[in-house]
């Protein structure tokens, strides 16, 4: 049976009087991708802060790797890498003496550290870089630089906060290549924190999807899919008293497995078969009087999940917002 390498039971912080972490458990098993879903504020940083010891939980406790967060954190900070969501490099220094610093911080024996920086950066294709002020990095380079110090020192764990958040989707991807063949290569066990639903069903092996400091469901990307149907078919109609009359008449007749209103007038209906759904819901339409504006099917997503279970979309305007003020932050920084 799988080593469990982490373990939290009732995990629960309070600022303020307000519960941003409310009482999580979950297991993260030895070799797997485990992947925290969910929109910004959900909890998910404040969770692994408490995971790799820069909070203390208000309530609950922690393991990694065999050792309590509480009792012996330097066990825990020696165990671990981290890659956190803003940037934590010294950009007037070069790559490679970015590496060197943490491989010392760590005691990593000077004769070993040398082949290690050589091999990481080469692993992130920053050989050719390892001389250069980081502040003249990309953003991607500047992340792909993060991974590899943090795999200097042979972490049994590799935390990674939004991994890829305000990257361009051709570098979102290249993260991506890396972090499969790390655990193609080393079999390292990988938590990360993403709001982005092709992200965690790219990566992860399982899914926890948090909301308001609450674990929701656990599972793989596919278990989550198949809890809402076969298939999903959003149906636009003119307006929302339309939507309304399309939901009654369609519950009364039994066409769906459950419906969701992601706008006033959208309605997302989890079906067996679309293919069949389709002509039922525009005859439905047609006898109501209702004008639909467009209909559209796909298969289920970790969007649609998500969905189902709180009533609203994944991709949220605040977490576009953030995504955008973040990016915009760091391209000044590196222009200055």
């Amino acid at each position: 049976m799988p080593r469990e390498v982490v373990v939290a039971e009732g995990l629960t912080k309070v600022f303020d009087g307000f519960k941003a972490v409310d009482e999580v458990s979950f297991r993260v098993v030895e070799g797997e991708v485990f992947g925290f879903l969910g929109p910004n504020g959900a909890g998910k940083t404040t969770t692994i802060n408490m995971l790799i010891t820069l909070m203390k939980p208000t309530k609950g406790e922690a393991w990694i790797n065999g050792y309590s967060v509480l009792k012996e954190p330097d066990k825990v900070r020696r165990s671990i890498g981290v890659v956190f969501q803003d940037s934590t490099v010294d950009r007037e220094l070069t790559g490679w003496e970015n590496m060197w610093i943490h491989g010392v911080t760590y005691k990593v024996p000077r004769d070993v550290l040398k082949r290690k920086i050589v091999d990481l950066l080469g692993f992130v294709e920053l050989d050719k870089y390892a001389k250069t002020q980081v502040r003249n990095y990309s953003g991607g380079m500047v992340r792909r630089l993060e991974i590899a110090r943090a795999l200097l020192h042979e972490p049994e764990v590799l935390f990674l906060d939004e991994p890829t958040l305000g990257l361009d989707p051709q570098t979102r991807a290249k993260i991506w290549e890396y972090i499969l063949e790390l655990k193609r290569r080393t079999g390292m066990t990988i938590f990360l924190t993403t709001h982005y639903m092709d992200e965690a069903e790219r990566l992860c092996d399982r899914v926890a999807i948090i909301d308001h400091g609450k674990i929701l469901v656990v599972g793989s990307p596919e278990e989550l899919k198949r809890m809402i149907g076969r298939d999903v078919v959003y149906v636009k109609a003119f307006d929302e008293r339309s939507a309304k009359m399309l939901i009654g008449e369609v519950a009364r007749r039994g066409l769906a497995l459950s419906y969701a209103s992601p706008s006033s007038n959208v309605v997302s209906f989890t079906v067996e078969d679309a293919h069949s759904f389709i002509p039922e819901v525009f005859e439905v339409s047609s006898r109501l009087g209702v004008h639909i504006l467009e209909v559209k099917y796909s298969k289920p997503t970790l969007n649609d999940v998500f969905l189902h279970l709180t009533g609203r979309e994944l991709r949220d305007e605040s977490g576009s917002w953030m995504d955008f003020m973040r990016a915009r932050m760091r391209r000044g920084f590196r222009r200055g």
